[in-house]
C-alpha cells in the first residue's frame, strides 16, 4: 500500500515551512527512465518500504510503526545507511554479511532504483530501502533497535551561511544515540575538512558516544570506493573517517 497520495508536493512543503531541523538530503531530479524505471517497476515491491507521510512526500508520519521483522521477514542485526546514493556500499556489504539486515534511507529515486537493481541482480534478500528524510525515519525506530548507522559523504553545505543545514549536529546525534544499541557503531566519512572537524566535535562532545580512535578512524573496509569518492580524490580532497561507539545508557 502506498501513502504518497496523501502527501503534499515537495515544492510546497519540503523546506523549513514545517521542518525546524536540517533534513538528510538536497532535493534533486527524481525522474526515472530506462533501466532505472524498469528496476523500480520490477523490484519496488520486494525492496521498498512504503511509509505513511506527514506533509511532504519525503516525510514520515509519527504513527508509522517500523517493524523490521515484518519488513525483512526475520529478526537480525540492523544496519542503516543515511544517504545511500547509488547503493554501492550497502549492496556490497549486504552480500558479504547475509546474517545482517540493511536499510537504505534515501530520497533520490534514481539512486534507490539503482540500489534495487544491484540488490535484485545479486539475489539479496537482506536489503530494504525507504524514500524519506532520515531524522523522521529515526523518530519512528525503537530504542536500541539498530546495530550500526552509516553516514557517508553527506551534503557538506560548504558555504558558511548554509552550515546550519548540515545533518550531523547535536539533535541528530541524539536521535542516533537513541536507536543504537549499547556498543553499536556510528560510522561517518566526509571529504570536506571543516565538516569533518564539525562531526568530530559533535560526537566527541556527546555523552552518548566514545571514539574508537584517538581522532580519525582508519578507512572502513566495508565502504567500497565509489565514483563519488574517486572524484573527491582527483579534486585533491582528503577523506576523513570516524567511528564512534554507543556507550552504555
Amino acid at each position: 500500500m502506498t501513502f504518497e497520495g496523501d502527501a503534499a508536493p515537495a515544492s510546497k512543503f519540503d523546506s523549513d515551512l514545517y521542518r525546524s531541523e536540517p533534513v538528510s538530503f538536497v532535493r534533486r531530479g527524481t525522474r526515472l527512465q530506462g533501466r532505472r524505471l524498469s528496476a523500480w517497476e520490477k523490484y519496488a515491491d520486494q525492496f521498498l518500504i512504503e511509509v505513511p507521510r506527514h506533509i511532504a512526500d519525503t516525510s514520515v508520519s509519527k504513527d508509522f510503526d517500523f517493524d523490521d521483522a515484518a519488513h525483512f521477514g526475520r529478526t537480525a542485526p540492523l544496519v542503516i545507511e543515511v544517504g545511500s546514493g547509488l547503493g554501492e556500499a550497502m549492496v556490497a556489504r549486504a552480500a558479504e554479511e547475509p546474517e545482517r539486515n540493511f536499510l537504505a534511507v534515501e530520497v533520490y529515486r534514481p539512486g534507490l532504483a539503482q540500489l534495487m537493481l544491484k540488490a535484485g541482480t545479486a539475489g539479496l534478500t537482506n536489503v530494504r530501502c525507504v524514500q524519506a528524510n532520515a531524522p523522521e525515519v529515526f523518530d519512528v525506530l525503537d530504542d536500541g533497535s539498530v546495530d550500526e548507522v552509516w553516514v557517508f559523504f553527506p551534503d557538506p553545505w560548504h558555504k558558511a551561511r548554509h552550515n546550519k543545514r548540515r545533518l550531523v549536529n547535536d539533535a541528530f546525534a541524539a536521535r542516533v544515540a537513541r536507536v543504537l544499541r549499547p556498543g553499536g557503531l556510528w560510522r561517518l566519512a566526509t571529504d570536506w575538512d571543516e565538516y569533518a572537524d564539525q562531526m568530530l566535535e559533535v560526537l566527541t562532545n556527546s555523552p552518548d558516544f566514545e571514539n574508537l580512535h584517538e581522532s580519525w578512524a582508519p578507512r572502513f573496509e566495508g565502504r567500497i570506493v565509489t565514483s563519488f569518492e574517486t572524484k573527491a580524490h582527483k579534486a585533491g580532497r582528503t577523506i576523513h573517517d570516524l567511528t564512534f561507539r554507543r556507550v552504555e545508557a
